[in-house]
């Protein structure tokens, strides 16, 4: 039987990512976004894949707005079986560049967003009490960086709420599971199209991933009982660093953060940017660094195959105890 999956940010990276992989298992998908163009990309990749697709141009700052979306999903394939919430906006500037309106709409899309996503798929799950969430969450989520001060505020924001969620669900003894998986940076779209207040282009903070590596993590999240997944070296290195040097990475982020998210000239006179409505037109999943993106993630292909990776340490153990008795 068809799974009934509900993304958010479907339109483009890793939400159009994991459109494409939820597809290849012919999944019936709610596709929630802004962009229609980006949209009905989205649907007819779904259907040539086998699946089935609704396309909901929804601005999920909208709380009411996620609520018909999340209605108008069940109407038509049935009860949600997993919710993916990725839609997000950004501003990449100095703090005090950022306008108060600016800064409250990130947080409007970028957290309350997931939020309002939550809310909806909880009230159809908890009934059941069966489904999963998968929440797209960051590095940023436990190691801020500069430059991108209203979404790395809303990404610690989503974890905080995710963690009381969690506990909520234990109270109740529910079946209903979150995940929060931690991306790395991810060759998408974002970079051509989020507001930009600074000097040159901004880019990922190298090493980049393709956005398909997110998507296998987020398929696998939300089929495996995981509290959380991060995905790429460099995200397991900043968050493990954080908890032991912050105040050592504050100092390398200040002196670094500016350069690595920034490449090549000045930004385009007339930039258009999807702060407060859709960049027209299917951008797909991804963005200009495909010469220099990771298609593979180590960190992720020793967390989904558990039982190979104690296999290979077991030989090698072995290997190594012969080797001493010689």
């Amino acid at each position: 039987m068809s799974e009934i999956v509900v993304i958010t940010g479907a339109s483009a990276g890793i939400g159009r990512a994991c459109v494409r992989e939820f597809a290849k298992r012919q999944c019936k998908i709610g596709l929630i976004a802004r962009g229609e163009d980006g949209l009905e990309g989205a649907r007819r990749e779904v259907e040539a894949l086998g699946g089935e697709a609704i396309v909901l141009p929804t601005d999920v700052s909208d709380s009411d707005a996620v609520e018909r979306a999340a209605s108008a999903v069940e109407e038509r394939f049935g009860p949600i079986d997993v919710w993916v919430n990725d839609a997000f906006t950004n501003v990449f500037a100095e703090f005090l560049d950022i306008e108060p309106d600016e800064y409250r709409r990130v947080t409007e899309v970028t957290y309350l967003g997931f939020v309002w996503g939550t809310r909806a798929a909880l009230r159809r799950m908890l009934p059941r009490n069966r489904g999963r969430i998968v929440q797209v969450a960051s590095a940023v989520t436990y190691r801020s960086i500069p430059l991108q001060a209203a979404y790395s505020g809303s990404k610690a924001a989503i974890r905080g709420f995710t963690d009381a969620i969690r506990c909520e669900l234990h109270h109740h003894d529910s079946k209903v599971r979150i995940c929060s998986v931690n991306m790395p940076a991810v060759n998408t779209p974002q970079f051509s199209w989020n507001r930009a207040k600074v000097s040159r282009k901004p880019q990922p903070v190298p090493p980049i991933y393709q956005p398909e590596v997110a998507a296998r993590a987020v398929y696998y999240a939300a089929h495996h009982r995981r509290r959380e997944v991060t995905v790429g070296s460099s995200s397991l290195v900043a968050i493990t660093a954080n908890k032991f040097i912050p105040g050592l990475l504050d100092r390398y982020l200040g002196a670094t953060g500016y350069d690595s998210q920034q490449y090549d000239g000045g930004l385009e006179p007339g930039r258009p940017d999807n702060l407060y409505a859709p960049v027209p037109g299917d951008h797909g999943a991804h963005g200009d660094f495909d010469s220099r993106s990771k298609s593979e993630s180590l960190e992720l292909t020793l967390t989904t195959l558990p039982r190979f990776v104690g296999l290979a340490a077991a030989f090698g153990l072995f290997v190594v105890a012969k080797a001493l008795q010689r």
